[in-house]
């Protein structure tokens, strides 16, 4: 039984569910959001509570469960709250710099790299120069965009430069012959 999926979405003030079917579409007061959700479960509205029920007990309604209430109760927070991914730029001369919506990195490669975002994602420098942060109201192309950025210079376990999330954790390795 899920248990993710058994708890109901409370709906802020200021945001809308409409369902129709299997489509779900929120708005709120950052923007809207839709999404059609699989035909093993239904979505039902009371008042201001949202919940998603299995149509039957077989096993692929029981694994659709629990992913399609977190996608409705991500897409109400992301419409009233949003989300945002911040990175760090470790690394002597490497820093990131916008330019209208454009992010560009220097980040140790003859030339800067340019990311361009996707429509509804907003890319913004922290208080230095080697702090990006990656914000919007849907949580899966906040995630995805942030992880391009991060591959464009992973970090490395040597030194320690690259592009990271904030507050993660790089295992550090000896170098050659144990050097500290």
């Amino acid at each position: 039984m899920s248990r993710i999926g058994k708890r109901p979405i409370e709906i802020p003030d200021k945001v809308t569910v409409t369902i129709n079917g299997s489509h779900v579409a929120v708005k709120g007061p950052k923007g809207q959001l839709e999404r059609v959700l699989p035909s093993q479960v239904s979505v039902e509205q009371e008042d201001k509570v949202v919940r998603v029920l299995r149509k039957d007990e077989s096993r692929l309604s029981r694994q659709r469960h629990g992913l399609s209430r977190t996608l409705v109760a991500n897409m109400v927070e992301g419409v009233s709250k949003g989300y945002e991914k911040r990175l760090e730029i470790q690394g002597v001369g490497y820093r990131a710099q916008v330019q209208g919506t454009k992010l560009i990195l220097n980040v140790g490669y003859s030339k800067p790299v340019e990311v361009d975002p996707p429509e509804g994602i907003q890319l913004t420098l922290g208080e230095k120069n080697t702090e990006v942060i990656v914000s919007g109201i849907n949580k899966e192309i906040v995630g995805n965009v942030a992880a391009k950025i991060r591959a464009i210079r992973p970090p490395e376990v040597y030194k320690g430069k690259g592009i990271r999330y904030k507050g993660e954790f790089v295992r550090r390795k000896a170098g050659k012959a144990g050097k500290k």
